[in-house]
């Protein structure tokens, strides 16, 4: 079950979530996944990142971060977006944005 999250509401979903996954690809065309603290800044996802991940997100910036739900079953917030790099950071504008978990059993 999936709930889209209109972008100029996103920073006030992110309160809820105090870390996620950076999830880039990697040269052999493998997910790869950081875990960073969430920081939101004018309206931009920043995580410190080590010289691979960046190196990913720069050769294929199309990325998705993956925030889980701090109480299990409630939703995680998954938000895809274009990455760029500055210095040991990397950027992510969102694209879109949408908070997730698994249907109910009937």
């Amino acid at each position: 079950m999936s709930i889209p999250v209109p972008l100029d509401e996103l920073e006030a979903q992110l309160e809820a979530y105090p870390w996620g996954y950076l999830i880039t690809v990697s040269d052999t065309q493998r997910a790869h996944s950081l875990a960073v603290p969430t920081k939101f800044v004018d309206g931009v996802l920043i995580a410190d990142a080590g010289r691979a991940t960046r190196s990913f997100a720069e050769a294929r910036p199309n990325v998705t971060m993956a925030f889980p739900s701090p109480t299990p079953g409630e939703y995680s917030l998954i938000v895809d977006g274009d990455a760029s790099i500055d210095g040991d950071t990397v950027h992510v504008r969102p694209t879109s944005a949408v908070l997730h978990r698994p249907a109910l059993p009937n």
